[in-house]
């Protein structure tokens, strides 16, 4: 029998497994939810958590990035999870990395989809071009709360560019601002092979959140894994724009 790439009721499925999808920065659990569904339906067991400073109401100024996983090890070790498929978006590179070595007796695989990764003594700050330095630290002065609201502007026009307006305006209105010192901590890099972590990087082809070039996300950040970038269909935000092909992507053993 020859089976959809998202078929509920495919004879020889995979064996299910567990996801934790770790999203990016301004955004909660809720944003998975489209691409959660779909992995459900295929048996596997998801969880979405929202990370600490991202709920709608958190203060921004509560925590630091260590606290954020510390987060993400207690969602994993406080439920006893094991051969975890450990996803992180975007920022959430960041904490994926920061948690894989506490984890690696738990993970099953680490996939870091469009997203960054750690190198020594650099935080996220210094990996995104100067235009966005320079504006995500004049939002975080002039919040009161150390935080960055992400312009309507920036997000329709680099994040979500393949929606409708009244779509990117609504996801938008569901963004919460996102602590600046989250993108000022570093994190210690990674290394997959020393871990025996199977890892993967996708990277969506028409993500522009960064530009192309020097500060493109691959092939600079996959080669920190030493890894070769998988490409999927769809822009920064195709975990609602292109949920199929999301999904579809992280099946992939």
């Amino acid at each position: 029998m020859i089976c959809a790439p998202i078929s509920p009721t495919c004879e020889g499925a995979a064996v299910a497994q567990t996801y934790v999808l770790i999203t990016g920065a301004w955004h909660g659990g809720w944003a998975w939810r489209p691409v959660a569904e779909r992995l459900r339906a295929q048996g596997h067991r998801v969880l979405t958590p929202t990370l600490p400073g991202l709920a709608d109401g958190d203060d921004p100024t509560a925590h630091q990035l260590g606290d954020v996983v510390d987060f993400v090890v207690d969602v994993v070790e406080s439920r006893d999870l094991r051969d975890v498929t450990l996803v992180g978006h975007s920022w959430g590179g960041y904490v994926i990395t920061g948690a894989a070595p506490r984890l690696a007796l738990r993970l099953g695989r680490l996939v870091y989809w469009s997203a960054f990764v750690p190198a020594a003594d650099r935080p996220l700050y210094e990996e995104i071009p100067p235009s966005y330095q320079e504006l995500f630290g004049s939002l975080a002065a002039a919040s009161g709360t150390n935080s960055i609201a992400l312009p309507f502007e920036v997000f329709a026009g680099a994040f979500m560019q393949d929606a409708p307006e009244p779509v990117q305006r609504t996801v938008h209105s569901l963004l919460v601002p996102h602590p600046f010192q989250y993108f000022t901590t570093p994190v210690a890099p990674v290394d997959p092979a020393a871990l025996g972590v199977p890892t993967t990087y996708l990277v969506s082809v028409d993500d522009i959140a960064l530009p192309p070039g020097a500060f493109a996300w691959a092939p600079r950040f996959p080669e920190r894994l030493g890894v070769a970038a998988v490409p999927i269909p769809g822009s920064h935000e195709a975990l609602f724009t292109d949920p199929d092909s999301l999904a579809t992507a992280l099946l992939q053993p």
